[in-house]
């Protein structure tokens, strides 16, 4: 397991060292005493899966907002996608820029995204399947997000959008957001 940093203060690409043979392959997707060696979260208490049917589904730009941060390790397991993080971390030196990486079954890589970014991709391939490792659970009255489409970043989406949720349509701009706290 390899952690390649990323241009974003926190951010690391995870490479995997596949092994394959006539039967198939096996890889090590997660590792606690890795992690740690890496100066990384450990803990992950909530597991999620995003399956997404048509290629250019968009689903972003989300965080969790203070006290609720959230720490995520987002890995694609079917098709691939192209995976976006934005530092919203006011005194973070990397503060508003973005990263892109492309996740795919084929690449075997995984994102680890620190605690105050926003996280959004867009689907490469029809039926694509992200497993997400969550550094805490789901806070309904934390969530949020800015448009996916906010010129502040300008984040050109490579494919053109077949499907995105109403929520994510109508998110305000991250300028018309409070940035006082630290949000995931």
């Amino acid at each position: 397991m390899k952690f390649v940093p990323l241009d974003l203060q926190g951010a690391y690409l995870i490479e995997t060292e596949r092994m394959s043979d006539d039967r198939g392959s096996f890889e090590r997707t997660y590792c606690e005493t890795a992690f740690a060696e890496a100066g990384l979260a450990t803990q992950f208490p909530q597991h999620n899966l995003s399956f997404n049917a048509v290629r250019g589904t968009v689903r972003g730009m989300h965080y969790q907002t203070a006290p609720h941060e959230e720490v995520k390790v987002v890995r694609c397991l079917h098709g691939a996608v192209d995976d976006v993080i934005v530092d919203i971390r006011p005194q973070s030196p990397t503060y508003r820029r973005i990263a892109r990486v492309e996740l795919s079954r084929a690449n075997g890589r995984a994102l680890y995204i620190p605690q105050g970014f926003a996280h959004g991709f867009q689907s490469l391939e029809d039926e694509t399947l992200l497993h997400y490792m969550m550094g805490t659970q789901y806070h309904p009255q934390s969530a949020t997000g800015f448009s996916w489409d906010d010129p502040a970043f300008n984040i050109s989406w490579p494919l053109p959008i077949t499907s995105i949720s109403e929520k994510d349509r109508t998110f305000p701009e991250y300028s018309e957001r409070s940035h006082g706290a630290s949000a995931d």
